[in-house]
């Protein structure tokens, strides 16, 4: 209780000095097009030399709010000259500019970001390092999921359950659970370690993803132990739009494939938004039907199975000078189909369905008390549903019934988490700001395989952060997070400090350590299932499982009016994690559960590079990642670190007078090495064997409003990736694991229309 009260003691503080704080603001709106008078779209919009910061939307409109005076306002884009103009806002009015129509440079373009920042503001000013897959990257590389646009990225690794067609995603050497996923700052809900939701997201919604690497335990708690990767939504324009966007996309699986249905992958889309005076609404549904993958599997059954999604929402806004609201709705199905090999003696087989319904309401509000105080709130609700259909069919006599009932063939587990968070951002000086906050986190979760059928979890954290500049050229931002857990032994101080040191117009230097902290989930708890072929029960005594992690970067980048424009960025890491999450045997039984036995490590750096020149934008980079050897205690002789390498490059290339681009997009995943341990105790090295992956998309634009997309995915064919196991000198082969459909071919037709 007196945890509760300290928290609402600190609100009302915060309410009670805000009038003391009031200051004059107003705001200033305008619209950006480019040379051939489109819109002008995630370009960025700068007060100089202040922290207010926007971006234009898909109309290539803005709306900023500042404090009362005279500025210098700056429009910048990559391949864009920068404009720059005197600018007055008044107290309590609205500054429309006249239209900005952008001419053709190689200047760079300073991305705005938002994920762990107290206030939009550029790439180059944060004190975190934040990697941006913009909404041109996203529409390049016309993919149709979000593993689809995050594969040829550094440091990421995708793993999928083929049995239950589901993907998982590792960041920096670790996955699960341990990678926070957000969809607009709320975390998403997931039924287990995996992280299925990043699968369920419509891409066609995603205006642009933010990376944070290592720790972000602070800003937002639990399971942001390896980074967070922030999936930030398309916002509605202030100005007064109408608007249609449609997608339709075909895609070959491999060298199968059948129009709009069946063999392949595909995607049609359609959303409208709408905007005028203060209000704004908008709403979308998507269709995703991918027909899985045969290949080696007996008839009928497939190796990857065939999924069928459905995906709708909407918004509601509402937003004015010091207040904004938005609501919004996010509903999934998919239908997971797994066909049973038929036996053929008989032509019987059994066939399950893995279904999953989610939807996801949430309410944010920003609340602008004066320029230099503002309080953001998040309300959020995630009802989650999966569910597990088993039919017995006769192939011969054409018949399905149900069956499976007795070994948990037919399974309902729901989901339920509410969420809120309130921060407030007060601006105390020029060198000095500071952001408290709370979170209150409920989670629960019923079904047949949960204990007692039913069973809940409450989270309770109080945050603070500050950052003090006590000169022009270092920022230092200390933070804490204390938590109250009504389950498990939660950490009791999460301690942070982030510090960036401008060491010249040129160079850069970022250092931090981090606390991290991941929460032992409800399903590690309290699961429990017992059939013919598992035995596994959760343990409600788990604790939570904590990391101490250091990175730090170093930056460089030629940030004046170069003819060609390079920056560079060089980061080392190192994650300690204690009381890792992982199954065991328990003593003197047959029994599986989940235990604090492990510990685990990752260490390693990233180096990436970037160059712009006129038309050109080109990225290269180059990682090398050690996961720790979790056996080496069985066997000195073995190293402690599995190291492997990673090359990637992004290149594009657009044509003004064509109206059109090019984009190539290659990864280089080496081989993968890792110990195991057998029936004897004895360890063993594992390898999973490196592979090349490379994507190469088309863009033009044939009319004002209609765009195709055309292009060759996995270039180099892969599909299976040897994975081989090394004992007593000799290698011998393992299980393969399945990588890709070999070379696939896409084609789709995009129209955006707004008025």
């Amino acid at each position: 209780m007196r945890f509760k009260c300290s928290i609402l003691s600190i609100g009302i503080c915060v309410l009670l000095i805000s009038p003391v704080l009031a200051q004059e603001y107003g705001t200033v709106t305008g619209k950006v097009i480019t040379s051939d008078e489109q819109p002008a779209h995630a370009i960025s919009i700068v007060l100089k030399g202040t922290r207010h910061a926007t971006i234009t939307d898909e109309t290539g409109s803005f709306s900023m709010r500042a404090p009362a005076g005279s500025y210098t306002l700056l429009v910048q884009s990559t391949g864009n000259n920068e404009v720059a103009f005197p600018l007055v806002i008044r107290n309590g009015s609205q500054t429309e500019i006249a239209t900005v129509k952008l001419t053709q440079s190689s200047k760079q373009l300073p991305e705005v970001v938002v994920t762990g920042q107290y206030e939009a503001q550029s790439l180059k000013n944060s004190v975190y390092r934040v990697r941006v897959l913009d909404q041109e990257r996203i529409k390049m590389r016309a993919a149709t999921d979000m593993m689809g646009i995050l594969n040829t990225e550094l440091g990421f690794r995708f793993s999928t359950d083929h049995t239950l067609g589901e993907t998982d995603v590792q960041l920096l050497g670790v996955g699960g659970q341990r990678v926070k996923i957000l969809l607009d700052g709320i975390p998403l809900a997931d039924r287990d370690a995996t992280r299925q939701s990043i699968g369920q997201i419509d891409i066609n919604s995603v205006e642009r993803i933010e990376i944070v690497e290592g720790p972000m335990s602070v800003a937002y708690g639990t399971d942001g132990l390896g980074g967070v990767i922030n999936i930030i939504t398309k916002k509605a324009s202030r100005k007064k739009t109408f608007g249609i966007n449609a997608r339709v996309q075909e895609e070959t699986t491999g060298s199968t494939y059948s129009p709009f249905s069946g063999d392949g992958i595909h995607n049609e889309h359609l959303g409208i938004n709408w905007s005028e005076k203060n209000w704004n609404a908008s709403v979308y549904g998507t269709r995703n039907n991918f027909g899985g993958f045969k290949d080696t599997a007996a008839y009928p059954a497939k190796v990857v199975k065939p999924k069928d999604q459905w995906m709708a929402g909407g918004t509601v806004g509402f937003q004015k000078e010091s207040v904004d609201f938005l609501y919004r709705l996010d509903y999934s199905n998919e239908s997971i189909f797994s066909a049973g090999i038929m036996n053929v003696n008989t032509g019987r087989a059994q066939d399950k369905y893995y279904i999953t319904n989610r939807f996801m309401h949430q309410l944010q509000s920003n609340w602008r008390l004066a320029p230099d105080l503002k309080i953001n709130t998040a309300v959020s609700f995630q009802d989650y549903q999966r569910d597990t259909e088993t039919y017995a069919v006769d192939h011969v006599a054409k018949t399905k019934v149900p069956a499976g009932e007795a070994d948990g063939g037919w399974d309902i587990t729901k989901f339920k988490t509410w969420f809120f968070r309130s921060t407030a951002q007060w601006y105390i000086s020029p060198k000095l700001s500071l952001q408290p906050g709370i979170d209150i986190k409920w989670d629960q979760t019923t079904g047949e395989r949960i204990l007692d059928n039913k069973q809940s979890i409450t989270d309770y954290s109080f945050f603070v952060s500050s950052e003090y500049k006590p000169l022009g050229w270092i920022n230092i931002r200390p933070g804490i997070r204390l938590s109250k857990n009504s389950v498990y032994e939660a950490p009791p101080v999460i301690p942070s400090l982030n510090t960036k040191f401008s060491l010249n117009n040129e160079w850069d230097l970022r250092a931090s350590y981090g606390r991290g902290f991941r929460a032992p989930i409800l399903r590690e708890l309290y699961f429990y299932y017992f059939d013919a072929n598992h035995s596994i029960e959760g343990n409600p005594d788990l604790k939570a499982e904590y990391s101490n992690s250091f990175m730090a970067s170093l930056n460089w980048g030629n940030h004046r009016n170069a003819a060609v424009l390079l920056s560079s960025s060089l980061t080392g890491f190192y994650n300690d994690y204690f009381d890792f999450i992982t199954t065991g045997m328990r003593a003197n039984s047959t029994v599986f559960t989940y235990l604090n036995i492990d510990k685990f490590k990752t260490t390693g750096f990233i180096w990436d590079n970037k160059l712009t020149y006129k038309n050109l934008s080109a990225t290269a980079g180059f990682s090398y990642i050690g996961r720790y050897n979790r056996y080496r205690e069985l066997d000195k002789a073995t190293s402690e670190f599995n190291w492997a390498p990673e090359i990637n490059s992004n290149i594009t290339y657009s044509f003004p007078k064509l109206r059109g681009s090019i984009g190539f997009y290659y990864k280089f995943t080496g081989e993968l090495p890792s110990y195991r341990v057998d029936a004897n105790n004895q360890v063993y090295l594992a390898k999973t064997s490196s592979y090349h992956w490379a994507d190469i998309t088309a863009t033009k634009q044939l009319f004002k409003y209609i765009t195709l997309t055309a292009g060759v995915k996995n270039l180099f064919n892969v599909g299976w990736v040897g994975s081989s196991i090394e004992s007593g000198g000799a290698h011998s082969v393992g299980g393969n694991v399945l990588t890709g459909y070999g070379t696939s071919y896409f084609a789709g037709i995009h129209f955006n229309w707004n008025k």
